[in-house]
């Protein structure tokens, strides 16, 4: 096990077997037989008791929220505490999180496999339709390529999205640190450089994987105002 930075998410159906802790503590052993013999950091631990047929899971995403905060990887015990729901599981990409099942390590290689593939063969029919659609305008005579005088509001049009892009990122992120943020005042943070200073102490990392600052946090704080 190469070294890396972990989230643990464990799940249980009933509140019967999370009061017992006999389904979480299998679970938990899954996990650190898993992990043991490498240099990792399992920074929490995230336990929901709800089923797996649901879809609103608000432990999961806390999971999924400080998976992205530090950049970490989810790990499970077995490839069903997520969801049985194949879309689901596919839907964890668009979540822009890592996961790893301790039964079975390669599950997130498959699905991205799957959807490797998947995006492949649309790609290529989306090509064929493509050369199919100049190929008949180019027999009706129609002028392909060059520049038609557009470049300029193209390439204006691509900084636009481009800072779009970026926009959305950090309000994403920004969303993000909401709870964590909120936690540290309630526990009496309450100057920009206080909570600055409890994120730094809690392992957040800016962007850019520096530290926080008062001026950093104001930014956070102005776009989720």
């Amino acid at each position: 096990m190469a070294e890396g930075r972990f989230v643990s998410y464990l799940r249980v159906s009933t509140v019967r077997q999370g009061a017992s802790g006999l389904g979480l503590e299998a679970q938990r052993k899954s996990v650190a037989d898993f992990l043991n013999g490498g240099a990792w950091n399992l920074l929490a631990e995230v336990v929901e008791i709800e089923s797996g047929k649901k879809s609103d899971r608000p432990k999961l995403d806390e999971a999924l929220r400080l998976c992205r905060l530090h950049k970490a990887t989810l790990v499970i015990a077995k490839l069903d505490r997520l969801s049985r729901d194949a879309h689901f599981l596919l839907g964890l990409e668009k979540a822009g999180v890592d996961f790893v099942a301790a039964d079975l390590p390669h599950a997130n290689r498959l699905t991205v496999g799957i959807m490797a593939m998947v995006a492949d063969e649309e790609r290529r029919m989306i090509s064929k339709r493509t050369k199919e659609a100049l190929a008949a305008a180019k027999a009706r005579g129609v002028k392909l390529g060059g520049d038609r005088g557009n470049l300029p509001s193209v390439s204006a049009q691509g900084r636009i999205l481009s800072q779009e892009v970026r926009e959305a990122q950090a309000h994403s992120r920004a969303k993000d640190l909401s709870p964590i943020i909120a936690e540290l005042r309630e526990s009496g943070s309450v100057s920009l450089r206080e909570i600055a200073s409890g994120l730094n102490e809690r392992g957040f990392r800016t962007p850019r994987g520096g530290e926080w600052s008062a001026v950093q946090v104001k930014r956070v704080l102005d776009r989720t105002a």
